[in-house]
């Protein structure tokens, strides 16, 4: 939402329920599985068009005016502009049988930053319980390579309810010139976590626990121009529908989180970008 502070520590969008009235279980179906990786590589193949040059790099450059500068300005005043999206196959909209996907997409500006101090925060998983706190609880680079990251995170959400996931993140960085960076992170691994950080805390695999979170796939732009670099990040979530009779619990989780973690990240990272003034100087790759 404009204006407000907030990013995604482009792997950390994914969540775990810990609610305070039990909610049943929901496994993760083959057919639902299926649906979310048609859409995914739909998705995908959209963006292969974007990062090739065939479409405009971002999404704000894809808008026509006046629309389009009135996106600009709103970025320049420090707003995150988001907005929801649907990848259609063909003309139709792709059936998801006993699950949701949620697709949104989200820009900010991170004013008068070079790509080599934007590359050099982004990158700092092991800053990121302090530069994302209270959403990221802790985190840990499990193995690294010049342009890819095994990252394992803890994540807390509340709306409504708590929600606490752990989930392992493979991260990948592609400089497409000295200018323009892209990522794409997949969660995998991910747990259910009750009662986190108690003596009798329990981790449950998503795939067998209440299904707030099934997948996660977030990809992010970064563009460096005279302003400043534009991060634009787009993520792609699968969750559970919502169960008859317990809409005024899960539906506000399910359908607000996606958006409002998104958002909150990139302000976040507008922040500690902006705020940065002794990060080390890191190349991106060619």
């Amino acid at each position: 939402m404009g204006g407000r502070r907030t990013h995604a520590a482009v792997a950390s969008l994914a969540l775990v329920l810990v609610p305070a009235a039990p909610a049943p279980t929901a496994d993760l179906k083959p057919a639902t599985l299926a649906a979310f990786e048609r859409y995914v590589a739909l998705t995908e193949a959209r963006m292969a068009g974007e990062q090739s040059g065939a479409a405009p790099f971002l999404r704000v450059d894809r808008q026509a005016d006046p629309g389009r500068k009135a996106i600009l300005n709103r970025l320049r005043m420090g707003e995150v502009v988001s907005v929801r999206l649907t990848t259609l196959d063909g003309r139709r909209e792709i059936d998801v049988p006993d699950g949701l996907i949620h697709h949104w997409v989200g820009t900010v500006l991170l004013p008068g930053a070079t790509m080599a101090r934007v590359q050099a925060f982004v990158r700092d998983y092991a800053q990121y319980p302090k530069h994302f706190e209270p959403m990221i609880q802790r985190a840990r680079v499990l193995k690294e390579a010049p342009d890819r990251f095994d990252v394992t995170m803890r994540t807390w959400a509340k709306k409504v309810i708590t929600v606490v996931l752990d989930a392992d993140y493979a991260v990948e960085y592609r400089s497409l010139s000295p200018m323009r960076v892209v990522t794409r992170s997949v969660a995998s691994n991910i747990f259910e976590v009750d009662d986190a950080g108690e003596p009798g805390e329990k981790r449950t695999p998503a795939d067998k626990g209440r299904g707030y979170l099934w997948r996660l796939n977030t990809y992010c732009w970064f563009d460096e121009r005279p302003e400043g670099v534009y991060e634009q990040c787009e993520s792609v979530s699968l969750t559970r529908d919502v169960p008859f009779g317990l809409g005024w619990l899960i539906k506000p989780f399910i359908t607000s989180i996606p958006r409002d973690t998104l958002e909150f990240t990139l302000g976040q990272v507008r922040v500690g970008v902006t705020q940065a003034r002794a990060l080390p100087v890191l190349r991106p790759a060619l």
